[in-house]
């Protein structure tokens, strides 16, 4: 909003002057917003950074594991043996607040308690391979879970970040700044409409002084006019 588009008036310059304590204080309190968003998502990305590489060697050993399962039995007893599981997992997402941001929080259980349920199949056809296999997958589980959660929350965190740095750049050179230029501006027409004022005023001070008195001004001189 440029200054020529401002009304010059006392009421307008005591609103500015509010919106100008609220647009400091908001900018103070964004970048405290984003600064700790910040902290969080580096420290979360630290995490997820490690988590990762823990989940992708779980995920080559059980692929290690089913490619030597495979080379000891047939294709179609593998196939059989994998066809019906007798485990089975319910997933549950929440949601928690962290500075602002809604981030998932993910929790799993198994339809039966007991561990020997992930083997679908009998051990006398199959190899140990094929359960080091299934063993492997099912302990990665709960990390490949925790992983997709930091994953999303460090998604989430990046957004939200960006738009609390909008808002702070909008603040600090946009809104802020024109505000102030404002109230300069309106500041600055009072004085000069105040002056003004006050010049007419001494103008009509002399003129009544001289219609009552018949004195004449000479400059700072008052001089009595002879009333012959």
């Amino acid at each position: 909003m440029s200054a020529k588009h401002v009304n010059p008036t006392r009421m307008e310059l005591t609103r500015l002057k509010k919106k100008l304590t609220t647009a400091r204080r908001g900018h103070k309190l964004l970048k405290d917003k984003r600064d700790e968003l910040m902290r969080q998502f580096l420290e979360m990305v630290r995490e997820n950074k490690v988590l990762r590489e823990k989940v992708e060697v779980g995920i080559r050993n059980a692929n290690q594991n089913f490619v030597l399962a495979r080379a000891g039995m047939s294709e179609e007893a593998l196939n059989v043996a994998l066809m019906a599981p007798k485990q089975e997992v319910y997933l549950e997402a929440e949601t928690k607040n962290v500075m602002s941001v809604e981030i998932p929080v993910f929790h799993y259980k198994t339809r039966t308690s007991d561990p020997g349920d992930i083997y679908s199949y009998g051990y006398a056809f199959t190899s140990s391979d094929l359960d080091d296999a299934v063993k492997s997958l099912a302990d990665l589980l709960p990390e490949m879970l925790c992983l997709a959660e930091r994953e999303k929350s460090c998604q989430l965190m990046a957004a939200e970040i960006e738009r609390t740095r909008r808002r702070v750049n909008a603040l600090e050179h946009v809104v802020i700044p024109e505000t102030e230029q404002n109230i300069r501006y309106i500041t600055m027409k009072l004085d000069e409409n105040e002056r003004s004022s006050q010049t007419r005023l001494m103008k009509v001070k002399d003129m009544m002084l001289e219609q009552t008195h018949k004195y004449t001004s000479h400059g700072d001189v008052k001089i009595l006019e002879d009333e012959s």
